[in-house]
């Protein structure tokens, strides 16, 4: 069936169109309907249920939670249960680990005043927030397309088409996907998301910016025995099992009943092909100041996440015609201290707050400038601006150098205001940063034990992820024959190691390297859209609510 004989979409007309129910997203359906109740405002999720696809550490600064909902610690089901009751960080050798005395910390690594929490549970909390406010909240529901007027202004999206076949025709369950307009377009898909690529792309908002840089981030949730439990640490480590040139870290948060949030992170500009950041994990686990935690516990949930890590010199602008962009979407996680919901909740309540305003003066379809304008003088720039070189220190000097000289130049903002280094630039790109196989040596994992190690399809069993076999894979790859010459053949495979939940796979089929694709494993974590050496495959949503349902994730 053609362009031509597909049946036109229905429409829906609102105030405000808010792409995605995370932080941002909901923050921003929220703060417009404080604003002006009359306002009527559509939140569109992906995920089967708001939170489903919702994935971080995580500790949260309330700094935007007290602004948006400032009575929220009189609420019965609030889902801040556990404050931070203690700090550790830790340097980890292959055999044993250093404590870094808190007193050498800059303040702002302090997490007294922060919360524990499942961000999933804490968006399911956001969500019944903005329908108690009449924002409506439709998930299961993937954006997949953006909609111009005749001047190129966005006035809304469009939902996917459902029931289209593997073959790319429509089956006989077809139902075409439903337009949405609005006078403004928001847009907080999270990391790298699919539309936010293209508003960036379209209208060259990256170009007065750093090149974005990127993390992998793969958790677990365990429940270990009550003597292991302490509720209210939380510990950070870097160090082994990466190497010094190899950027990333640990993180281990103590929860309510007896549970513990296991990740870890892997910097995306890391060089050497033969590198498995899941592997690393696993192994991390076995470390003698991380095992005795997991002794006689079990393993919950799974999931995997890139995160945004370039920073304030990498966002990009964040107003186009017709919207903006919010949270994660435009990068706001501030690296060193491993968290951006707070700056997603408050760029929520930026773009409302201009939004709201531009409606009330009669305003549609037309480039809210005020939020691009705005940001750095807000909370959000004040918070990045002063870790701004963490990163590019970090990825130019490796661990040891880098990370002490990143907490001199946090103690040099924090007391002076300013930096030695100014702000320094990230040069390639995570994709350019691969190094052809030839020049790295292979990595020998150990087996997994099933106990406290594991493979990554059991892992992927737990993050309950799942897709119609029957429609087009949504992982779609540019140039096969590219794929067989330069992944294959230069960089020895790396999306078989880099995709957290065995997507991709190289096998013999009649004597050929065949690329196959296992696109009902994809958790969503965009990691292949990042890394791979040529930029040859684009990650786009499948049909609405398909993916991983994360529960107190």
């Amino acid at each position: 069936m053609s362009e031509m004989e597909l049946p036109e979409r229905e429409s829906m007309e609102f105030d405000v169109v808010i792409v995605g129910a995370g932080p941002a997203g909901l923050s921003a359906a929220i703060r417009l309907k404080q604003v002006n109740p009359e306002l009527s405002v559509v939140v569109l999720e992906k995920g089967a249920e708001v939170g489903a696809h919702i994935l971080s550490g995580a500790v949260v600064d309330p700094v935007g939670v007290d602004l948006l909902i400032p009575g929220w610690r009189e609420e019965a089901d609030h889902p801040f249960k556990t404050a931070v009751t203690d700090d550790h960080f830790l340097f980890l050798g292959p055999a044993g680990s250093i404590r870094l005395p808190n007193a050498f910390m800059p303040p702002l690594m302090s997490n007294h005043g922060n919360y524990i929490v499942s961000l999933g549970n804490v968006c399911r909390w956001l969500g019944a927030h903005a329908e108690a406010l009449g924002v409506e909240i439709y998930p299961g529901f993937a954006a997949t397309e953006l909609l111009y007027n005749d001047e190129g202004a966005v006035i809304g999206v469009a939902t996917g088409d459902m029931g289209i076949e593997r073959n790319g025709e429509p089956g006989p369950n077809y139902t075409r996907g439903m337009a949405l307009l609005g006078k403004y377009v928001l847009i907080g898909e999270g990391v790298r998301g699919s539309l936010a690529k293209q508003l960036i792309a379209k209208f060259n908002l990256a170009k007065d910016s750093d090149v974005q840089k990127f993390g992998i981030g793969i958790k677990e949730l365990w429940q270990v025995r009550p003597e292991n439990h302490k509720p209210g640490l939380v510990q950070h480590s870097f160090g082994w099992p990466l190497d010094m040139k190899t950027g990333g870290g640990s993180f281990l948060y103590h929860l309510e009943d007896n549970m513990v949030a296991v990740g870890f992170v892997v910097h995306l500009n890391y060089k050497n092909p033969y590198l498995y950041p899941f592997e690393e994990f696993q192994r991390f686990k076995t470390h003698p100041a991380i095992r005795g935690t997991f002794e006689g516990a079990k393993r919950l949930s799974y999931g995997a996440r890139a995160i945004t890590e370039g920073g304030f010199q990498s966002v990009p602008k964040l107003s186009f015609p017709g919207g903006a962009l919010l949270g994660c979407s435009a990068g706001f996680v501030n690296v060193p201290r491993i968290k951006g919901s707070h700056n997603a909740v408050l760029s929520g309540i930026m773009a409302a707050n201009s939004i709201a305003e531009a409606i009330a003066a009669g305003r549609a379809n037309d480039e809210p400038v005020e939020i691009e304008n705005q940001w750095r003088d807000s909370l959000i720039g004040t918070d990045l601006k002063r870790v701004r070189n963490v990163k590019p220190l970090w990825s130019r000097f490796g661990t040891a150098i880098g990370v002490a000289l990143g907490g001199l130049d946090m103690w040099t903002n924090q007391l002076f205001g300013a930096s030695f280094f100014g702000t320094l630039k990230h040069g390639k790109t995570d994709a350019e940063s691969l190094e052809p196989a030839a020049q790295h040596k292979k990595i020998d994992y150990p087996k997994p034990d099933g106990v406290l190690t594991f493979d990554r399809l059991s892992s992927v069993f737990l993050s309950n992820t799942n897709h119609e076999e029957d429609q087009p894979v949504h992982l779609k790859v540019k140039d096969m024959e590219l794929q067989k010459r330069s992944e294959h053949d230069i960089y020895a495979g790396p999306s078989t190691r880099y995709c957290p939940a065995g997507v991709y796979e190289w096998v013999e089929k009649e004597g050929e390297p065949t690329f196959v694709i296992n696109a009902q494993n994809c958790v969503h974590c965009k990691t292949c859209d990042i890394k791979d050496p040529n930029q040859n495959i684009t990650w786009v949503p499948p049909q609405g609510g398909e993916g991983p349902v994360y529960p107190n994730m």
